[in-house]
């Protein structure tokens, strides 16, 4: 089964376009190589690719002949990535949230007064050498 085909089965990625697109830009590696769009995956080789600032690691453990259910992916694939690239990916979204909620539209005088106040401060601080 070709690279893009298989990893659109494994719900990866939403549609064949997006693996071909990650493909063209270096994005997917299989077994250390990278691979274009029509690369032939077999049992046992090990997928690398970049996805939602993660290096995601999968290991092929069978071909599926469609595309599979969320619950039978695990089937088909192994799942090496480490978990402290998603705890780093939780940690960016809370890092993200933490400034300004979305939706609450763009900074009030207030809220620039507040920033440019603190900015002032680093900059004070380092200057007393």
């Amino acid at each position: 089964m070709r690279i893009d085909k298989y990893l659109w089965c494994m719900r990866y990625y939403k549609t064949r376009n997006m693996v071909t697109e990650a493909c063209k830009k270096n994005h997917v590696t299989v077994n250390g190589l990278v691979a274009k769009p029509s690369k032939e995956v077999f049992p046992t080789d090990k997928i690398t690719f970049r996805k939602d600032q993660i290096t995601q690691i999968i290991t092929v453990l069978d071909i599926p002949e469609n595309r599979v259910g969320a619950k039978l992916v695990d089937m088909y694939r192994k799942n090496e990535t480490p978990a402290e690239a998603y705890a780093h990916l939780e940690l960016l979204k809370l890092s993200k949230e933490h400034y300004r909620k979305n939706g609450t539209g763009r900074p009030t005088k207030k809220d620039r007064r507040d920033i440019d106040e603190f900015g002032n401060e680093i900059i004070t601080d380092g200057d007393e050498d």
